[in-house]
Order: C-alpha cells, then sequence, then structure tokens
C-alpha cells in the first residue's frame, strides 16, 4: 500500500513539473522563434525578387497638338460644344478666333463645362488681351474654377504689381505663387495643374481637403498646397458638401484669351 502511494505521489509531481515547466517555456518558445525569423531573413540579392511586372502601366499616345490620348478635349478651336453660360445654361457667347484661340466677351459671363469633374489633370494656355492696360487686378483678369469652386487666378502678372494671393497662378486669396512666371503680354502662357477634390462624409463634414499643383509656363509655383475651402473674394473660405462639378472660365471683364484646353481625370 506504502509502495502505491509512493507511486501515486511521484506521478502528481511529474505531473505538476511537467505542468508548470511547459508554461514557463511557452512564451520563450515564441521569442526564439521570433528571433530566429529576424535572424534567418533571406537577403535579397536577385533583381527580380523586386520587379513587379503587373498591372502593366496604360500606354499614352499623343496626336498632332501634343494632347494625350486619354484626355478630355475642352476646346480645340473649332467650337465651345463643350461649354455653356454659368448664369443660364445657355451657349456659351465668347468669340472663337481664326487662330483657333477663344476670347472672353466681356459682359456675356462666365462660361463652364456641361461635364461635371472631381479629380483632373488640366492643360491650358492663354494670352493677355492684344491691347494692354489697366494696372493690378484690372489687368488681364480672368480665372479657373475648379468644381465651380476653387479659384486659380489668371491676371497679366508681368511687371504689374498686385496683392501676392491674387496674381497669375494664385489659389485665390489664399496661396500666393512661389514664383513670378508669367511671360509678356505679347506670349502665350501655359498652366498645367493637379487638382485633388475635397472629400466629405455622410455628415456632410469635409473629410479629406482638397490639394493643387499649379506649373506656370513649366516653373513650379504652387506644390501641393492644401485647399482651405472655397476662394472667397470677401471673408474666409467655406466648406459646404458638395460632390463633381464643372470647370468654370471667368469674365472678369477683360479680353484675356484661351486655346489648347484638355483634361485627364485622375
Amino acid at each position: 500500500m506504502k509502495n502505491f502511494l509512493k507511486k501515486i505521489l511521484l506521478f502528481a509531481i511529474i505531473i505538476t513539473f511537467t505542468f508548470c515547466n511547459s508554461k514557463k517555456s511557452t512564451p520563450e518558445l515564441i521569442v526564439e522563434k521570433r528571433e530566429d525569423s529576424l535572424i534567418t531573413k533571406k537577403e535579397v540579392t536577385d533583381p527580380k525578387e523586386t520587379e513587379v511586372w503587373n498591372p502593366e502601366p496604360k500606354a499614352v499616345s499623343f496626336n498632332d497638338a501634343n494632347v494625350p490620348s486619354d484626355a478630355i478635349v475642352l476646346f480645340s478651336g473649332n467650337d465651345l460644344d463643350q461649354w455653356i453660360s454659368t448664369k443660364d445654361s445657355t451657349a456659351a457667347a465668347w468669340t472663337i478666333n481664326p487662330d483657333k484661340s477663344m476670347t472672353v466677351s466681356p459682359g456675356t459671363g462666365d462660361i463652364q463645362t456641361k461635364e461635371n469633374f472631381g479629380s483632373v489633370q488640366l492643360h491650358l494656355e492663354w494670352s493677355a488681351p492684344d491691347i494692354v492696360e489697366g494696372k493690378g487686378q484690372g489687368r488681364g483678369n480672368s480665372g479657373i474654377f475648379f468644381q465651380n469652386r476653387y479659384e486659380v487666378q489668371i491676371l497679366d502678372s508681368y511687371k504689374n504689381r498686385t496683392y501676392a494671393n491674387g496674381q497669375a497662378t494664385a489659389i485665390y486669396k489664399q496661396y500666393s505663387p512661389l514664383a513670378n512666371a508669367t511671360k509678356a503680354p505679347d506670349q502665350w502662357q501655359t498652366y498645367d495643374i493637379i487638382f485633388h477634390a475635397p472629400e466629405f462624409d455622410t455628415t456632410g463634414k469635409k473629410s479629406k481637403s482638397g490639394y493643387c499643383t499649379v506649373l506656370h509656363n513649366g516653373v513650379l509655383v504652387q506644390d501641393h498646397v492644401e485647399i482651405l475651402g472655397t476662394t472667397e473674394y470677401i471673408g474666409l473660405p467655406k466648406n459646404a458638401p458638395h460632390g463633381k462639378g464643372p470647370i468654370k472660365l471667368q469674365d472678369h471683364n477683360n479680353p484675356v484669351q484661351y486655346r489648347n484646353i484638355w483634361v485627364r481625370e485622375l
């Protein structure tokens, strides 16, 4: 009987020791595995191991006017079919010129695209009026509005002083350009703009700001700046919820000229 009890006691001690020892060793084993995985992580020696082949970027070609094949042409000089009057949605009343440019017809009002857009890459060319007159905001003034709310300023800023956040390529009343790359009034100006639209949640609160990058005649003048809200003439930016919207060109009573306008949706 004593031998039997001794065996039972010995068996209990062995079980207890094994159980306690296993509990203590488990985290150590995990640590060892983690350390081992770091130590034995394979060094990349074959360049093929870091190559990504798919998906393959879409090929883009160009026409004779250097317009990308995936772009939407908004104005090529033939007609104003892509545009309507902002004030009453009738046909755009600006003038098409023999050189395939168009000119703001002062007093007819702003024009905007028939199509609505979100985030885009926009290319356009513009020139100041043929007769240079006025000064400050009264000289060669127009503007590009994204989603009918956010303006990149157009102004003859060649040797023409005005407030810095209202000169050519300013995000109007929000950001002055990094440089004044305006050419003389008798030359064409080129704008290439990357516009990332703001986003709003289901409650109407802005969940993501918009951003804008602008190149003026190939010079970076706005470097991914955060759009604070609508570009107001008077007052602070506003952030009412909205979706896609038209691209608008402003009639500021100056006969500014435009040509070669196209857009790529992002």
